[in-house]
């Protein structure tokens, strides 16, 4: 490679195409294996196995649209994964705190986008509880999402505070 090419974060694409394989491996299995709207144990008093589905986004935002919002989080997915992936052709390959959370969030985004083109909404299935308190059904693309946005703002703030430090060392 040319000395005044330096590699640059896209390798980190292939951690977003394992979620995607993952995330849709393991809603097939929900698909043909859970019933739907039925708590199937796998930690009791705390974890299920809850097959449900979310028109909307996040806690069900907007799920109860009218089907137009199918679109817009469509848009939103593809667009947010552009500009990551655009970041990371311009982020060095060893910068892990930069590269990993967006890797992150675009597998999650693309996961949760073939559900809604293909089913028309997003398959849920973990849910989470504490005797009468449910956490909003979830999947692997949600947790990939989750992780990543907060790697995103950790690592950010992280990133600053460093840079903040080294200019007053200056």
């Amino acid at each position: 490679m040319p000395k005044h090419i330096k590699p640059n974060a896209l390798t980190w694409l292939l951690l977003s195409i394992a979620i995607i394989v993952l995330d849709q491996w393991s809603k097939s299995w929900v698909l043909a294996s859970l019933p739907e709207f039925k708590a199937v144990p796998v930690i009791d008093g705390f974890w299920n196995w809850y097959r449900t589905y979310n028109t909307g986004a996040a806690f069900s935002f907007l799920s109860d649209a009218g089907g137009w919002q199918k679109y817009l989080f469509t848009a939103l997915a593809f667009g947010i994964s552009a500009m990551l992936g655009y970041w990371l052709t311009r982020t060095p390959r060893r910068d892990w705190r930069t590269a990993l959370p967006y890797a992150l969030v675009i597998g999650g985004a693309i996961g949760n986008v073939i559900d809604r083109l293909i089913h028309g909404k997003v398959i849920d299935f973990i849910q989470w509880y504490w005797r009468d308190h449910y956490w909003p059904a979830f999947n692997i693309a949600d947790s990939a999402i989750v992780a990543g946005a907060v790697g995103i703002a950790l690592f950010g703030l992280l990133g600053s505070a460093h840079a903040a430090d080294a200019g007053r060392a200056e």
